[in-house]
């Protein structure tokens, strides 16, 4: 078997990897380890505390190999009670990781054990207490495809986060302005039933019509109604915590190729991805492959991920950028070859960026990949449809589902094994990305057009938007779904899928 310079520089990054990602090499061994901690990070010079998913090397989160259990110790080594989701993965009920749906946060030093067969890709793991969220309490989770460990080309996690020196309750309290606190963590039984694609060389997306403002808001031409991007300005925004003033460098081939991994874990920022002028291959979103598209900028929301393939040039120090959305703060690393020149790159751009994929052009432009000549969900017929309203303001701040908040919510229901159909329509001025616990689903309509869209656990729906997903209910239990922007979780913005036998 001939081995490449490049295939050889994989393979020495998986080594050095075996040390800060630990791995089960067999089945019996023991399960990985995993903390939630404290630890300090450096921001722009100044030292910040903040919380952590800590493995047993002491790095921040865990890569599978293909074919390896999730078995793992979760300790919360907080000083506070905790509880961890597996954002994007199917695990059994219990071990999904939402406060007393149905297992209890963990108490200080309590260790909860956790086995399941995990779904390949791109994922992310991360409280599901919003506060500890902001605090930074997530991590990557990677669990690779056979291919990923016989394919020519380096593997790169760009971990994205919006960030604040003020503890996470004063940024939500000035966010907010006193609306109402529903609990993470007061969740029981008793509430079950209570009364386009910018820069891609086949589209670009059209943003005729419409002009972003300096107080973060998008002027929309139907109606003149302005949409809210950004609700707050953070102090800073982290690839892999560290700000572009001390980035990232990750020293790569000549030539090489690399497969980016890219994570959006901020609380309440979209971001843009941006090769600088470099074509990548948009190659999967939310961990599940797509037919590939071409371009050099590439969005995600909050809680979305996206596997980016790039072929580097000869030489020379190649900036990824993230760029917040509607604003000119920008984060990201660098990919760099052996002896480049690394210049400084400023943490804000000369122009502001555009709203994300307010048309939904690069969603509409997203293809499923036909895996083995079968299509990404089989075609039946449906079931059940639900179409679930998507509001809130401003002033005051307060954003529901159906017109309810979590406490008041009424379930949104199915049997196992039905196809269902979701419908959000948003009739807010805010973009919410959707998360739905324990289901994949395919994106099947955007803005009233039928396509045979991307497979996900997180869409995106703008504002006076309509996308419609197809799933096939799973296991007979709460699975909840919300918005994943954490001010408007955090003020209610959550429902149940309620899926009986």
């Amino acid at each position: 078997m001939t081995l490449t310079r490049r295939g050889f520089l994989a393979a020495s990054a998986a080594m050095a990897a075996t040390t800060a990602w630990p791995r089960l090499a067999a089945a019996g061994e023991q399960p990985l380890t995993l903390n939630a901690t404290t630890r300090v990070i450096e921001v722009d010079g100044r030292a910040a505390t903040v919380m952590g998913l800590t493995n047993g090397a002491g790095r921040q989160g865990l890569i599978l190999e293909p074919g390896q259990r999730f078995r793992v110790d979760l300790t919360n080594s907080l000083d506070e009670e905790t509880i961890i989701h597996w954002h994007g993965q199917i695990p059994p009920n219990a071990q999904d990781g939402v406060p007393n749906l149905p297992l209890p946060l963990l108490k200080p030093g309590e260790t909860r054990s956790f086995d399941y067969d995990p779904l390949p890709g791109t994922y992310w793991m991360h409280s599901h207490v919003p506060l500890q969220e902001m605090s930074l309490l997530a991590a990557p989770l990677i669990v690779r495809r056979p291919e990923d460990g016989t394919a020519d080309r380096q593997e790169v996690v760009m971990f994205l986060h919006d960030f604040s020196f003020r503890p996470a309750a004063d940024v939500m309290a000035e966010i907010t302005e006193g609306a109402a606190h529903h609990d993470m963590g007061g969740m029981d039984a008793s509430a079950q039933n209570p009364g386009g694609m910018s820069g891609m060389d086949h589209a670009g997306m059209a943003m005729g019509g419409m002009m972003t403002g300096a107080a973060g808001q998008m002027n929309m031409a139907a109606g003149g109604m302005a949409m809210d991007l950004n609700d707050f300005d953070f102090d800073a925004y982290l690839a892999n915590d560290r700000t572009l003033a001390d980035p990232e460098v990750v020293r790569v081939e000549r030539r090489g190729r690399v497969l980016l991994r890219v994570i959006n874990a901020a609380a309440a920022t979209s971001f843009w991805i941006d090769t600088g002028g470099i074509p990548a291959r948009l190659v999967a979103v939310d961990g599940h492959q797509v037919e590939p598209a071409t371009g050099t900028r590439f969005g995600l929301a909050m809680a979305q991920r996206l596997d980016l393939e790039i072929d580097l040039p000869e030489a020379g120090a190649f900036p990824i950028l993230a760029l917040r959305e509607g604003a000119r703060e920008r984060t990201g690393l660098v990919l760099a070859t052996a002896g480049a020149e690394l210049r400084r790159i400023g943490d804000l751009a000369e122009t502001e960026s555009s709203a994300f994929d307010i048309d939904l052009a690069q969603e509409g432009l997203l293809r499923a990949a036909r895996l083995e000549g079968a299509p990404a969900l089989a075609p039946r017929p449906v079931d059940r449809s639900h179409m679930i309203m998507l509001g809130g303001s401003m002033q005051p701040y307060l954003w529901t589902i159906d017109g309810r908040t979590w406490g008041s919510h009424k379930p949104i229901v199915a049997n196992s094994g039905e196809r269902v159909h979701l419908t959000f329509h948003n009739m807010s001025m805010m973009g919410h990305p959707m998360h739905l616990h324990g289901h994949v689903f395919q994106v099947v309509n955007v803005n009233g057009q039928a396509i045979a869209g991307a497979i996900r656990d997180t869409v995106y729906v703008p504002p006076m938007a309509m996308v419609t997903v197809a799933l096939d209910a799973g296991e007979a239990a709460r699975w909840m779904l919300h918005c994943h922007h954490m001010p408007h979780l955090f003020t209610g913005m959550m429902t149940e899928f309620a899926v009986t036998a």
